[in-house]
């Protein structure tokens, strides 16, 4: 069932695979027009040709979110815009004491300015056409816990989730709303591979996580698609959980860790 009541059209950054497709499907399955944004073409030809089996209306634009010009020209030339769903990243897993300047500014370059290269350029089309909007910053847990191992990342995205409570402010007075979702692990593909993999990683996490079980793509982009809907119409500088329980507290007397995971 649609959480909007009003087609949209939704630009996805980092749209072509993992959670920015499956949000972009969800959009599209609610009736919105959907544009997916991302550097490799060919992965974005085929997102489009997936969704479109799906009979959802999509437009593909190849585009590296990190270059001001091109972002503000790419949303300046769609026939009509209503948000944007900022989910581009960059990441890779290094002790800070060890990690390049290049590295962390690649990083921080996709994720946050990326975000205020998107986020700006909607604003500016907006106002200028007196029309309301609403933007989705794709955050994580660690914007506020840390994130040992991906400080260059932990740091984006805190920053992305102060960026978007202050546009917030700034923005509600012209009807566009910004809010954050903040995924914990997301049994994606790419996670899998690169972070299950190994030997007891996936039994040792799942002992953590309240719910027992790890989130998926569709849970992430339902909630997007509610935070980019009319139902979310009074929602505004808001951050969404979506990690099971894991980055709630644990007292000195937690009970023992869950024996088996919960299926869904």
């Amino acid at each position: 069932m649609s959480t909007s009541t009003a087609p949209k059209t939704i630009l996805v950054t980092g749209g072509s695979a993992g959670i920015g497709l499956a949000i972009a499907e969800r959009l599209g399955r609610d009736g919105n027009r959907v544009v997916l944004a991302a550097r490799n073409e060919e992965r974005l030809a085929a997102a489009q040709a997936l969704l479109r089996a799906q009979n959802i209306d999509v437009g593909i634009i190849g585009l590296d979110v990190r270059d001001n010009a091109a972002v503000s020209e790419a949303i300046d030339n769609l026939d009509t815009i209503d948000g944007v769903v900022n989910n581009a990243a960059g990441n890779f897993a290094c002790p800070a004491e060890e990690m390049s300047l290049n590295g962390f500014r690649a990083v921080v370059e996709i994720s946050l300015y990326g975000t205020f290269n998107a986020s700006t350029a909607l604003a500016r089309r907006l106002i200028r056409e007196s029309k309301s909007g609403a933007i989705c910053n794709i955050i994580t847990t660690y914007a506020w816990t840390g994130g040992p191992g991906v400080a260059h990342s932990a740091a984006a995205k805190a920053a992305m989730l102060a960026f978007g409570k202050s546009v917030a402010g700034e923005w509600g007075a012209h009807g566009i709303r910004v809010n954050s979702v903040a995924p914990g692990f997301v049994e994606t593909e790419n996670a899998t591979d690169n972070i299950l993999s190994a030997p007891g990683a996936a039994a040792a996490m799942l002992t953590k996580i309240p719910l027992g079980r790890f989130a998926q793509a569709d849970e992430v982009a339902g909630s997007v698609s509610y935070l980019m809907g009319d139902e979310a119409s009074y929602v505004t500088g808001a951050v969404l959980t979506i990690d099971g329980g894991r980055s709630l507290g644990q007292a000195m007397h937690a009970a023992q860790p869950r024996q088996s995971p919960v299926s869904r």
